[in-house]
């Protein structure tokens, strides 16, 4: 699969040339567009994944997109504007915040994993998503995409994340010296990494963009 990554950073759209028989999976609900010969299956690939991929943020079903008879082009997009980044998995494996994940090659899994209480409350939800294999995977972001290299430590409000080295340690906590100090400053919960690897950060924060705009809404009409 080769990836093009179109209109960066603000309005980014992936454009993935499949060749042959070559295969991409995807969220449901990214494809903007495909050319005629890529046939598209949608799967749940079980009761119990589904359910997983559900409750970490995710939609229940993927969309496997299949080239045939020649080669195929297909489109991916993230709902939120800004940027999209290719990962590439194989010595390096990723764990993604499951809003960020956009589409993966064939040739990798991409396993919804139990985050445990410490995944909920850095705002990758009950489960996370973790690469396993060799191949890509695009990630979107809400805003721009930022590695940051962490060596030795690093903390990172819970709500810019997108995507970090498998590799790195994180722990979840306050942001201030205690839980009223955390909840004025607004801040509320970070997350510390701890190791050396790269973490990637989104610039908008999709939670307080929807409570800034509602806020300007006017009030339902009964």
């Amino acid at each position: 699969m080769q990836v093009n990554l179109l209109y960066r950073p603000s309005q980014a759209l992936a454009q993935c040339w499949l060749a042959p028989g070559e295969s991409v999976l995807a969220e449901s609900g990214a494809m903007v567009g495909m050319s005629p010969n890529v046939a598209m299956q949608t799967q749940s690939g079980g009761l119990m994944s589904g359910l997983k991929r559900m409750f970490g943020g995710e939609s229940f079903f993927r969309n496997t997109f299949t080239a045939q008879g020649g080669n195929g082009e297909v489109l991916f997009a993230t709902p939120l504007c800004g940027d999209m980044l290719v990962l590439d998995a194989g010595h390096r494996q990723y764990c993604i915040q499951s809003s960020a994940y956009v589409a993966s090659s064939q040739t990798m899994d991409v396993r919804t994993r139990a985050g445990g209480m410490k995944g909920f409350f850095s705002g990758a939800g009950l489960f996370m998503l973790e690469t396993q294999g060799q191949g890509q995977v695009i990630i979107g972001a809400f805003g721009a995409l930022e590695e940051v290299r962490v060596d030795g430590s690093f903390v990172i409000d819970t709500g810019h994340l997108a995507a970090w080295d498998a590799s790195l340690q994180y722990r979840v906590g306050k942001s201030g010296s205690g839980w009223i100090a955390s909840w004025l400053s607004g801040e509320g919960l970070v997350c510390t990494f701890e190791g050396q690897g790269s973490v990637w950060l989104q610039s908008r924060n999709a939670s307080e963009y929807g409570a800034a705009i509602g806020a300007m809404l006017p009030p339902r009409k009964q």
